[in-house]
């Protein structure tokens, strides 16, 4: 609060420093008004006036003075006393407006396509900040607004992608049995198996859509309960163990017996499963992939280590995003949809944890923490 309010102090000091100045200055003027015109000079100036500009006689410009100046001091004394009060404020004000017109040139800045810094007086250095801070962020605003439109659009083209691919499979295999009545039903019995395989992955697909939409609104809700960490990769790795054998990989535990992690073991499964089966896409034949994980500081941190390709780090940048496939070759029917570190990642934040990439001496490195209670 202390640093906030130093802020404007320069600028409150200056308008201070200006009020203190005019107040000074209409007290002088009265103060001079008083005692060196009316109560010296001030009739007789006024004769004066009255004789040479007017070309009345001086008795009666006495008596004019006298009847309507003299008689009305008072009134007189209080509208110069007004006048110059009137006057100085005037500029105090004026003074002071010219402030709010720099805000407005700053405020039209911000609206403008202009690049440069906005620029303001010395003692408006608060504002000028404030001012530049507002502008970058509606810049970046702006930035963001166009990347999400950019990404709606990839959006839509890989869902038209990614669908079309499976849809038009089972089409076709519909179409060859309902234009062979006759087919032998060994034939027909693969044909309808592989369109079921490719309804199913179908389903999939769109399963995965609809879920990282769920995770997008919130909408997902939490189960947590203690997990014996070590069982639920013993047993996940077993399940997925087809998935290594297809490329002859192979996964390393090292993990101790007594790690547990308060979470919803449904949600949390599909994290690792997700990132086991990345890691299996992407790893050299043959090679292992080595889990392992610690507590510290309340929090488990459980890593996923494979070798692979090098990946940069703007593609690591990219690797949580929706719809991104490291191997752009990969077509939706054969890898996956882009789907599945994004709700990796998803499901990880929903549960308070982080989830990063790290890449180097052809080892991918995916890190999870999470809280252990």
């Amino acid at each position: 609060m202390d640093n906030k309010s130093g802020e404007y102090t320069e600028f409150q000091m200056k308008i201070m420093q200006r009020f203190c100045a005019n107040a000074g200055i209409s007290v002088a003027a009265v103060i001079l008004l008083y005692l060196f015109l009316w109560k010296r000079r001030g009739g007789d100036l006024i004769v004066w006036f009255l004789e040479y500009f007017m070309g009345i006689k001086h008795e009666q410009a006495f008596l004019i003075y006298h009847e309507y100046f003299r008689s009305w001091k008072e009134i007189f004394f209080a509208v110069a006393i007004l006048f110059v009060f009137v006057v100085l404020l005037w500029r105090l004000f004026r003074w002071i407006t010219r402030y709010f017109g720099e805000i407005n040139q700053g405020i039209d800045a911000l609206l403008a396509e202009d690049v440069r810094q906005i620029r303001l007086s010395a003692e408006m250095l608060p504002f000028e900040c404030k001012l530049n801070a507002v502008k970058q962020t509606l810049e970046k605003q702006k930035q963001e607004t166009a990347f999400a439109e950019q990404r709606k659009d990839e959006l839509v083209m890989y869902l038209a992608h990614d669908i079309r691919t499976p849809l038009t499979s089972v089409i076709g295999y519909l179409n060859l049995l309902e234009e062979e009545p006759d087919m032998p039903v060994d034939r027909r019995a693969q044909n309808v198996h592989i369109a079921l395989d490719k309804a199913y992955r179908l389903e999939e697909m769109i399963n995965e859509f609809f879920e990282i939409t769920r995770f997008n609104s919130k909408q997902i809700r939490l189960s947590k309960e203690t997990v014996d960490l070590c069982y639920m990769l013993v047993q996940l790795s077993d399940e997925l163990s087809p998935v290594f054998a297809l490329r002859g990989n192979s996964v390393v535990l090292d993990v101790d017996e007594d790690l547990t992690i308060y979470a919803d073991p449904d949600k949390i499964v599909r994290v690792f499963s997700n990132i086991l089966r990345n890691a299996a896409a992407y790893s050299y034949s043959g090679t292992e992939i080595v889990i392992s994980a610690s507590e510290r500081d309340e929090e488990v941190t459980i890593s996923f280590q494979n070798k692979g390709n090098h990946i940069s780090d703007e593609n690591l940048s990219s690797l949580f995003d929706k719809f991104y496939r490291l191997d752009k070759a990969r077509i939706s029917d054969t890898g996956g949809t882009g789907l599945g570190l994004a709700i990796a990642k998803e499901i990880v934040i929903l549960h308070g944890g982080s989830i990063r990439a790290d890449s180097g001496d052809n080892t991918v490195t995916f890190t999870v923490c999470l809280p252990c209670r």
